[in-house]
C-alpha cells in the first residue's frame, strides 16, 4: 500500500516537536517536507527547532523551508512564553551554527504549491501553527486547496474560550486574517482539532512520566525540552497551567497529527460551517461554529469532539521510540 504523503506546516514549539515525531514514527506516512512559520517563537528559531527534531530522529533528509515571519496584518507579537523564548523550553545549548545552510533556498509558500502540484490530490497538509503560509499559498495559487487531499488544523475553539485572548485560541489569535482566509477558501476536506478538544481528551501525568522516561534518543530529547517548561509541570500554579493547558498532559498539536495519521483516533466529531471572527476587542480570532447554518455556507468542516485516548497514547509512545 502506498504511504500517505504529508506536508507539515509548523511554528515548532514543544508540542509541534512531538507531533512531528508522531508523523515520523508512523509506518504508513511519508513526510514530504516541513514548512516553518512564526508563532511559538520567531521563524528563525522555528527553522532551527525543526532541524533539531529531524536530527534527533535521524531524518535530516527531509527538506525544511522558511516561511512567514509575521501575520498578514500588523506585527508579530513575540511576548508569549508558552514554551520558552526559543519554543523548546530555553534548555538547548548545542545550537547549530550552520543551520541556515540547511534550510532550503526556496520559500515555504512556493514549496507548498510546488509539492502539492506535483502530487495532486495525494498530499495531506497538517497545519500546527498560525495559518499565514496557507493563506499566502491560496492567494498566490487559488487552485492550491483543490489540489490537496485533505487539511488537518490544530487551532480554533468550540466554546468561545480563549487561551491567548479572552475568546480566541493561540494559533488563530496570532493571525486571525489568515485563519479566516483558510476556512473560507480551502474547500478541500478540512478537519479541526480545537483547543477544547485537546484539553477535554487530556492524558494523565503518570502516562507523561512513563512516556518521557523511555530509553531512546527521542524520549531523552523530549524529557530535556520539557524539564523547565511550566506547561509540562504538574507543580505549576493551577491558575496559569490549567488556563492554558488543561488539567492533564496535553500535547496539543499531536492531536491533529494523530487524527491525520490514524483516523480511528477520533471517535466523535461534528460537521458544520465555521467562520473566524475578525472584529471586536474580545472576540477577534474566535472560531464560530455555525450549527444552525445561518451563514448558508456550502463548505463544512469536521470538528473533532472525542478521542480514543488509548490509541492516542500508543501513537505518542511510538513517536518517542525513534532511534531505539
Amino acid at each position: 500500500m502506498a504511504k500517505k504523503l504529508l506536508l507539515i506546516d509548523t511554528d515548532c514549539g514543544i508540542d509541534d516537536a512531538q507531533a512531528i515525531m508522531v508523523a515520523l514514527a508512523a509506518p504508513n506516512v511519508s513526510v514530504l517536507a516541513v514548512t516553518c512559520v512564526f508563532g511559538n517563537t520567531s521563524v528563525d528559531n522555528v527553522c532551527q527547532n525543526v532541524l533539531k527534531v529531524l536530527s534527533v530522529c535521524e531524518r535530516e533528509q527531509i527538506p525544511v523551508f522558511r516561511g512567514s515571519a509575521g501575520p498578514l496584518v500588523g506585527t508579530n507579537d513575540t511576548s508569549s512564553d508558552h514554551f520558552g523564548t526559543d519554543g523548546l523550553g530555553d534548555i538547548l545549548e548545542d545550537k547549530d551554527p550552520m543551520w541556515e545552510k540547511k534550510i532550503q533556498r526556496e520559500g515555504a509558500v512556493a514549496a507548498m504549491i510546488r509539492l502539492v502540484t506535483e502530487n495532486q490530490n495525494q498530499v495531506s497538509l497538517v497545519a500546527l501553527g498560525p495559518l499565514t503560509n496557507l493563506a499566502l499559498a491560496v492567494k498566490v495559487d487559488p487552485s492550491f486547496p483543490n489540489k490537496l487531499k485533505e487539511l488537518h488544523i490544530m487551532g480554533g475553539n468550540m466554546e468561545g474560550k480563549g487561551n491567548l485572548l479572552p475568546c480566541a485560541e493561540f494559533n488563530f489569535a496570532k493571525d486571525p486574517e489568515s485563519a479566516y482566509i483558510v476556512l473560507e477558501e480551502f474547500l478541500c476536506p478540512t478537519h479541526l482539532a480545537s483547543w477544547e478538544y485537546c484539553c477535554q481528551n487530556a492524558l494523565t501525568w503518570e502516562f507523561f512520566e512513563e512516556l518521557i522516561n523511555q530509553n531512546s534518543p527521542a524520549a531523552r530529547f523530549m524529557k530535556t525540552i520539557t524539564s523547565r517548561c511550566w506547561g509540562y509541570s504538574r507543580e505549576a500554579t493551577r491558575s496559569k497551567r490549567e488556563v492554558y493547558f488543561g488539567p492533564g498532559f496535553v500535547s496539543f498539536d499531536s492531536y491533529a497529527m494523530a487524527a491525520c495519521v490514524d483516523a480511528g483516533v477520533v471517535t466523535e466529531s461534528m460537521v458544520c460551517p465555521v467562520r473566524v471572527e475578525l472584529q471586536g476587542a474580545m472576540c477577534r480570532g474566535m472560531l464560530a461554529l455555525d450549527l444552525a447554518n445561518t451563514l448558508k455556507k456550502q463548505h463544512r468542516v469536521t470538528v473533532f469532539t472525542k478521542c480514543d485516548t488509548d490509541k492516542m497514547a500508543r501513537l505518542l509512545v511510538a513517536s518517542l521510540r525513534l532511534g531505539m
